[in-house]
């Protein structure tokens, strides 16, 4: 009797790893992005990236879902257009420095969850300083898709040569708020926009009327060169630019934000 059922458990164990053995593999690998997404470095790696959601220095206050490595992905044509912009501000003394690019769909669906969750006023301070967090929605600042999430749209500024590092967030430090004069905004080391990156507030308005002199010339510096070479600016977010025609209009992707993603590599 034992030998008998010690064959049948043999048997058993062989079929059950023949039959995981895939499904694990599929797991291990997940989602891939299509063949004409790529590494923005592979591109043109002059470009500075200071991916704000691979860190706890974000509106959410924490990593965010999804971005497992400080790598900025775009589709091929965007990666391209915006290294043809870089060549032209290079000549002006400036470089451009991309906060965010390709977003998966989890990520969002993070941001989502986060607005949801009124308690959590935890980056208020400086993100969202005079908005109502239940309003984020209702407002604007926050939704169920994004155009990132599509590959061809990405958060971007503008950092004069030479350029110098930006100091590290450090986590529990006092809050400034992300419209205060530049001098007492966190140190960034781009250019003064009149507001911080994915600052919830109207003054984050591309051409808002309030905003002038220096602060406005280096936004409209930033709209001409981009928006010359295909690129559309979202009129409420200086920052936010989508490259057209897009190859995936109606595509919302949700592969992770790292190399191992990208299926040539790159």
């Amino acid at each position: 009797m034992k030998r008998p059922l010690r064959g049948a458990l043999t048997a058993l164990s062989a079929l059950l790893a023949t039959v995981l053995a895939p499904t694990t593999a599929t797991a291990a690998t997940g989602p891939k992005a299509p063949a004409d997404f790529v590494a923005l470095r592979a591109v043109d790696p002059t470009i500075r990236q200071e991916m704000r959601y691979t860190t706890v220095h974000n509106f959410v206050g924490e990593r965010v879902d999804g971005y497992r490595e400080p790598l900025c992905i775009l589709t091929r044509p965007a990666a391209e257009a915006l290294h043809r912009a870089q060549a032209r501000l290079l000549r002006e003394g400036y470089t451009l420095k991309v906060y965010d690019c390709y977003r998966p769909q989890r990520a969002v669906d993070h941001f989502v969850r986060w607005a949801q969750d009124l308690g959590d006023q935890a980056m208020k301070g400086e993100f969202y300083p005079d908005v109502d967090k239940s309003r984020l929605f209702t407002d604007g600042y926050i939704a169920e898709k994004s155009g990132h999430s599509r590959g061809s749209t990405l958060d971007v500024t503008l950092v004069r040569l030479p350029a110098l590092p930006t100091r590290p967030y450090v986590p529990g430090e006092p809050l400034v708020s992300c419209h205060a004069p530049r001098r007492e905004r966190f140190p960034d080391n781009s250019v003064d926009m009149g507001t911080g990156y994915d600052c919830f507030d109207t003054l984050s308005h591309t051409l808002d009327p309030r905003v002038q002199g220096v602060q406005r010339s280096h936004r409209l510096l930033l709209k001409n060169t981009l928006e010359s070479l295909g690129f559309v600016n979202l009129a409420e977010e200086w920052w936010h630019y989508t490259f057209k025609p897009e190859p995936y209009p109606d595509t919302y992707f949700d592969f992770p934000v790292a190399d191992k993603s990208l299926t040539r590599g790159d």
